[in-house]
């Protein structure tokens, strides 16, 4: 009955939903295509014996790429990855190119819930992090297709609200072969809403496992050397409106102390890049834009180079000497710090950390990380770093050493695919 009303429900406001994908369209005109496949059709050829992997979005299409790529190292698989967003899906294509096939995850109806696992036929189904429908899962029960949820979070919000519909809860969890969790907390957390403990495993989280590879770090020692011999280079990820104001007003402050210092401004979604432009021009920076391929005097003299490309997050971090992580000077809950400390560079962020809530406490007890609470504090931090090289250093010497020592995540998930795969 609780599932019934829930599609009842939801099928009630898929104008909503279409609406709002429309609406979205406007800023990011992506969103307006290929809808179909948000109902369950595809132009794809039909598989068989497919292992899908659905990330909901950019970050976890960036945690699964090591897992996803090791595993197609170790075995010849037809795996089929999928996301809700444009941003997330562009990442997929990038990274992965024809090696996997990528499609939307359909809408939670049950009538496309069904279409897509016809036309897949995965022998597993994975889930990253969070992405519990009700319908995908209980229909995959029913036609006996494991559900691994893979590096599972569980905030304490997220546990009442499932709390409130035990039902449907019940009907989820249930229809979940196998939990590896986030962290303990994370762990507990599913226990208390009734998972079996028996079913659920604590490998830590496969972001810790990130994979820079050669090129990757050509890439980024190229990208640094265009930028010339700069006396300070810092970078801001995966910023959002509210946060860039805050930033562009403590690198003002930095250039008076350090004319030449760099900013590398990275906002977090694509339909942003051209509002952050102007916000930049209207402090009188010398902009460069990533995407307009500027030439070598312009990225030796800018002041401000807008990284306003998709997936080169990861290049641009590794030109920087210090990381200011996004999401976190405004209630958004932060963004991943991994990626920048695995170039062992210092990173920073601002009070609002909770998305990353294990991840951050471990680096403030490792030295890894400064929290910054304002764009004067943030301008202090800075210059203080840009003054002490062997300190920004070794701040970044201890982020790298913080990522090493807690890998090992993936190497368990792969393990427990393939139990499941044999």
């Amino acid at each position: 009955m609780a599932r019934f009303i829930y599609s009842l429900l939801l099928y009630l406001l898929s104008p909503l939903v279409f609406i709002h994908l429309w609406l979205r369209g406007k800023k990011a005109p992506e969103y307006r295509k290929r809808l179909s496949e948000r109902l369950g059709f595809y132009a794809q050829k039909a598989t068989t014996q497919s292992v899908v992997f659905h990330c909901a979005s950019l970050g976890e299409v960036i945690a699964a790429t090591p897992m996803i790529k090791k595993l197609q190292q170790q075995q010849e698989l037809n795996i089929v990855l999928t996301c809700n967003t444009p941003t997330g899906s562009a990442q997929i294509k990038k990274t992965f190119g024809d090696t996997v096939k990528h499609v939307y995850l359909p809408l939670d109806f049950c009538g496309a819930v069904a279409r897509f696992l016809t036309h897949f036929k995965p022998n597993v189904l994975i889930i990253l992090e969070t992405e519990l429908w009700p319908n995908l899962i209980t229909t995959a029960k029913k036609r006996n297709i494991p559900v691994l949820l893979l590096n599972a979070r569980l905030s304490e919000k997220s546990m009442r609200g499932y709390q409130n519909v035990k039902p449907l809860t019940h009907a989820i969890l249930s229809g979940i072969s196998h939990i590896a969790a986030h962290n303990q907390t994370d762990a507990e957390r599913f226990v208390a809403l009734g998972y079996p403990q028996s079913q659920l495993t604590i490998p830590g989280s496969i972001k810790f496992d990130v994979s820079l590879s050669a090129s990757t770090c050509e890439h980024a020692n190229s990208f640094r050397q265009s930028l010339g011999p700069r006396p300070f280079i810092w970078i801001a990820g995966s910023t959002h409106e509210g946060e860039d104001a805050q930033l562009l007003d403590a690198h003002q402050q930095l250039c008076c102390s350090i004319p030449n210092a760099l900013l590398i401004l990275v906002p977090r979604h694509p339909e942003r890049f051209d509002t952050v432009a102007d916000l930049v021009h209207q402090r009188s920076f010398k902009l460069s834009r990533k995407s307009h391929h500027p030439s070598s005097s312009q990225l030796t003299t800018c002041q401000v180079l807008l990284g306003d490309t998709l997936g080169e997050l990861s290049t641009l971090y590794g030109g920087a000497d210090t990381a200011f992580i996004g999401g976190s000077l405004i209630e958004r809950g932060g963004h991943n710090p991994l990626e920048a400390a695995a170039f062992g560079i210092a990173v920073l962020t601002g009070p609002h950390t909770f998305n990353f809530n294990d991840v951050y406490q471990g680096m403030f007890a490792n030295q890894a990380c400064k929290l910054v609470t304002n764009s004067h504090n943030l301008a202090d931090t800075l210059l203080v770093l840009a003054n002490n090289p062997a300190q920004t250093k070794k701040m970044g010497q201890a982020a790298l050493h913080f990522v090493k020592q807690n890998q090992g995540a993936v190497d368990h998930c792969i393990t427990l695919i393939s139990h499941y795969l044999d």
